[in-house]
């Protein structure tokens, strides 16, 4: 019996490193070179679409939360610096997606922020957990190229982070 013990012991740790080691330092799951996992998005005006639906465009995915201060901080740079200079191109989507909550938060948000890039519910946190590990803060960027690949990740509100994750982008709407 105290072998049976000891195998299940070492079973359960043998597990918790490998699930520990598929989360890098800032936690996230994937990374660049990866293809984005997909999910699917439902609007406020019930129109329902999934993540690969945008393959073709360069896609800025925000994942997000009212709660979040750092979140609240990096919207209108977000606003001001990606959404208001390439909101009119037909190849590229920012989309806020927003960690467990519902529409009447995210218009909350949307309000106390100032913002107009569309932000969608992700009520269960299923669309995040499948890039961020289960215990992984909000305030990320993840940066999808036209076949559907992340080219770049971000981690909380980093001047120097945004300021190269605008040059990705820049970048990736010239070629």
């Amino acid at each position: 019996m105290k072998k049976v013990i000891e195998y299940c012991i070492t079973l359960l740790l043998v597990s918790s490193f490998f699930r520990a080691a598929a989360q890098d330092d800032r936690g996230y799951i994937v990374k660049a070179g990866d293809t984005a996992p997909d999910f699917e998005i439902q609007y406020e005006d019930g129109t329902i679409k999934n993540l690969s639906s945008f393959r073709g465009k360069i896609v800025m995915v925000q994942f997000t939360a009212s709660w979040c201060g750092v979140c609240i901080k990096e919207m209108p740079y977000i606003e001001s610096d990606i959404w208001q200079k390439y909101k009119n191109r037909d190849d590229f989507v920012l989309l806020g997606v927003a960690y467990k909550e519902d529409f009447d938060k995210i218009r909350s948000l949307v309000s106390k922020t100032k913002i107009s890039y569309p932000v969608v519910p992700d009520k269960s946190g299923e669309s995040f957990h499948k890039y961020a590990g289960k215990n992984a803060g909000v305030t990320r960027n993840v940066i999808i190229d036209r076949s559907g690949k992340i080219i770049f990740q971000t981690r909380l509100f980093d001047r120097k982070e945004f300021d190269a994750m605008k040059k990705v982008i820049d970048s990736e709407l010239k070629k």
